[in-house]
């Protein structure tokens, strides 16, 4: 069945987030949530390297708990991934504001960081996208910032996650949710010029068209080089993406750019 959290993606997007939509989520879930009252952050406590190297354990779970862990998955270039569109296993027992039904309760965000010295700091764009995504998803739900609630807060006899400052945080999210912070650039616009001195390549995604379009799906199997950026082409881009340890998100920066090259 579809569960009620399909709203997601729109409300990160909406902020000008980054986000990719892993496979199966609007039908992934141990049931349907309760009323959502807040938001939940941790850290994966995963590898060191890579942009989201815990998704699969998100997705599946890990031995004694089954998944979804999480309905977000939030990498360390800023790139929401969402998980699952009802209910996850990512609170466990504790109480937060008197509420004490975390995973009914409480949307999961867990980030990638193993929680250790050797991942800090955290980086800045993805510090911004976590505070920016807490404050999508609270003002979505009409909460204040009260009711982003850390891991270690929620049950701190247990727990020690996530390693910043929760009180430090909730001031970024509160200042968000108060003002109209413009939204940030996590894409820019257009490719540095190489080294060869070429002009700037745009940015693109779907709904894109033109010779550059044609260029990436020239380089794309199974798909055919009519210049226009539509879903065949996009689904072509993020399996390229995965294939080579990119964000699969669909859209062609600088990164995807640089890997079609070496293509």
């Amino acid at each position: 069945m579809t569960y009620s959290l399909t709203w997601l993606p729109a409300v990160l997007r909406a902020k000008g987030l980054k986000v990719a939509e892993v496979a199966g989520w609007k039908t992934r879930g141990r049931r349907e949530m309760g009323p959502v009252l807040g938001v939940m952050c941790h850290h994966t406590a995963g590898p060191l390297n890579k942009n989201m190297p815990s998704l699969r354990t998100l997705v599946e779970g890990r031995t004694g708990l089954a998944g979804p862990l999480a309905q977000l998955g939030l990498g360390r270039d800023g790139t929401y991934y969402v998980i699952a569109a009802g209910r996850c296993n990512h609170a466990g027992a504790g109480v937060w504001q008197s509420l004490r039904k975390g995973n009914s309760n409480f949307i999961g965000i867990e980030a990638e960081n193993t929680g250790v010295s050797n991942d800090s700091p955290w980086p800045a764009v993805q510090m911004d996208a976590y505070r920016r995504g807490a404050a999508a998803i609270l003002e979505r739900v009409g909460r204040t910032a009260i009711f982003c609630a850390g891991h270690k807060e929620f049950a701190p006899r247990r727990k020690i996650d996530p390693s910043f400052d929760m009180d430090e945080f909730r001031a970024g999210v509160a200042a968000l949710m108060s003002s109209h912070d413009p939204r940030p650039q996590l894409i820019p616009a257009t490719e540095p010029p190489g080294d060869g001195g070429a002009a700037g390549r745009p940015t693109l995604r779907r709904r894109s068209s033109g010779p550059f379009v044609d260029q990436v799906q020239k380089k794309l199997p199974g798909v055919v080089a009519d210049g226009f950026f539509g879903p065949v082409t996009e689904a072509a881009v993020r399996a390229f993406q995965r294939a080579r340890g990119l964000v699969p998100d669909g859209i062609v920066g600088p990164k995807t750019w640089e890997a079609l090259d070496a293509a």
